[in-house]
């Protein structure tokens, strides 16, 4: 009796603790909401009967080209993405069914490339995309991340785990390396893909450092960077609007995440990420 109480104390404190610190990683974006939908006296000042206002948004839409910011870490993220896709499948599939020389190596040389953060190869990054003419380009803040080393290791645990017999009954019909790859692999690992592109969505559009090193121009600048520049201190500080710029910003993936919660949560599982 005293272990199923110990445990029930246990399950309340975790319970506890997750209700807590889920408060805590909300209050900033809960801030965000209410100064926001509130007039700029409003901001600091926590009142029920206080005005609601769409005025904030209006205010910050016109005082930056978030349109243009919005077209820029669309295009950003999804040429990523697909080029992630393409050569990460490749990628893994080669590592998880084909035996060539070296294999081993170079498997281990893509998971030493997990322990490397890419703030460590800016300098080196830049210097790359200077000499191929990429500074202040979509493309040259895109190229350092086409080849993903965790989309490499987690598409080929994915692929590893699917039966041999398959790929031999499809080769019986007749099917090339390529229409397998397609046909067999890619249908089976889909709640991977999917896990995979929202960590890589999700990052790409609050990555920040590396598009604020190599962007120079509006053209060119996505959403993090566009908005740190729109609420920097000498532009004048003024939190209703600059929440209301935020909520623009992070506006797409919230919602994302409202309608698709259910698929998101059962594809990380399926995934095998904890």
């Amino acid at each position: 009796m005293n272990d199923v109480a110990r445990l029930t104390l246990l399950d309340r404190v975790e319970i506890s603790a997750a209700w807590l610190l889920g408060i805590i990683w909300l209050m900033p974006l809960l801030y965000a909401f209410w100064a926001g939908f509130h007039p700029p006296e409003y901001a600091t000042r926590l009142d029920l009967l206080a005005p609601l206002t769409l005025e904030n948004f209006a205010e910050a839409w016109s005082q930056a080209p978030f349109a243009r910011f919005y077209l820029n870490t669309f295009i950003l993220v999804t040429s990523i993405l697909i080029v992630q896709f393409i050569l990460c499948t490749l990628a893994a599939y080669a590592f998880a069914r084909f035996e060539f020389w070296g294999k081993d190596v170079a498997f281990v040389l893509v998971l030493v490339q997990l322990m490397i953060m890419p703030e460590v190869l800016i300098v080196e990054n830049y210097s790359t995309m200077s000499s191929l003419n990429l500074v202040d380009t979509i493309a040259g803040i895109g190229l350092p991340y086409m080849a993903s080393a965790f989309g490499i290791f987690l598409l080929r645990q994915t692929f590893k785990t699917i039966p041999k017999e398959l790929e031999d009954a499809a080769r019986i019909e007749g099917c090339s390396v390529l229409q397998i790859l397609w046909k067999v692999y890619v249908p089976l690992a889909r709640p991977t893909y999917l896990a995979y592109g929202l960590v890589s969505v999700s990052y790409h559009w609050n990555n920040f450092l590396w598009p604020l090193i190599i962007t120079n121009s509006v053209e060119t600048r996505p959403l993090t960077v566009g908005l740190a520049i729109f609420g920097a201190p000498e532009s004048g500080v003024d939190w209703s609007v600059i929440s209301a710029a935020t909520l623009l910003a992070v506006a797409p993936l919230l919602v994302a995440f409202l309608l698709f919660q259910r698929q998101f949560v059962q594809s990380f599982m399926q995934a095998g990420i904890k």
